[in-house]
C-alpha cells in the first residue's frame, strides 16, 4: 500500500517533499533556526547545491531536490530518489512502507546567538550543505510529508516576506 506523501515510482525516481525544518521551534540538540535563516544560503547555490544523503553520509548520495525553499512554516523541500541507486531503491520501500520518514538538515552556522538563561541556539544566518533522509531527525516535526506544497496564500506570502527581510539585512 502505497503512503499519501509518497508517489509512485517513475522513471526519473520516486518523489518525496516535507519539511526538513521547522523555524522557531528547538530541535533535541537544544538549536531554533529563525525564519529567513536559508536565504543567503539558497539565493547562492539553489536547490542544485544542496545534496540528498542518506542518514547524512557524504557517502550516500541517494538522489536530487527539485525545489528547496522557506516558507512562513520553516525549509520545505521537494526531491526524488534516484532509481539507479541501490540505497535509494532501499529507502523508497522504507518510506512507502512507513518505516522511514525522517529530514535533517546538515550546514554551517553563520550567525547565531546562544540565550544564556535557555541555552538555545537561535540560528540567524545557515549555510545549508545537504538535507537527508534519516530515521531519527534531531527536530522531532521535520518530516516526510504530503507531496503537494500547502497553498495557503498566507503562508506563500509569509515566506516571501521573510526572505525579503533575510535578502534586506
Amino acid at each position: 500500500m502505497a503512503l499519501p506523501f509518497a508517489s509512485p515510482p517513475a522513471d526519473d525516481g520516486f518523489a518525496i517533499a516535507g519539511y526538513a525544518c521547522l523555524f522557531g521551534i528547538a530541535d533535541l540538540g537544544r538549536d531554533m533556526v529563525l525564519a529567513g535563516a536559508f536565504a543567503e544560503s539558497l539565493a547562492r547555490t539553489g536547490p542544485a547545491g544542496v545534496r540528498m544523503l542518506y542518514q547524512h553520509d557524504p557517502a550516500e548520495p541517494i538522489g536530487v531536490w527539485t525545489e528547496v525553499g522557506e516558507d512562513a512554516r520553516g525549509l520545505y523541500v521537494r526531491g526524488r530518489l534516484s532509481p539507479a541507486v541501490a540505497r535509494a531503491r532501499e529507502c523508497a520501500a522504507l518510506v512507502r512502507e512507513g518505516a522511514l520518514d525522517g529530514l535533517s538538515i546538515g550546514f554551517k552556522a553563520v550567525e547565531a546567538r546562544t540565550d544564556p538563561r535557555t541555552r538555545v541556539r537561535r540560528l540567524a544566518r545557515i549555510d545549508l550543505w545537504e538535507v537527508s533522509i534519516v530515521t531519527f531527525p534531531m527536530q522531532p516535526g521535520a518530516r516526510i510529508a504530503p507531496a503537494e506544497r500547502p497553498s495557503d496564500p498566507l503562508l506563500a506570502l509569509a515566506g516571501a516576506t521573510a526572505r525579503l527581510r533575510a535578502a534586506l539585512a
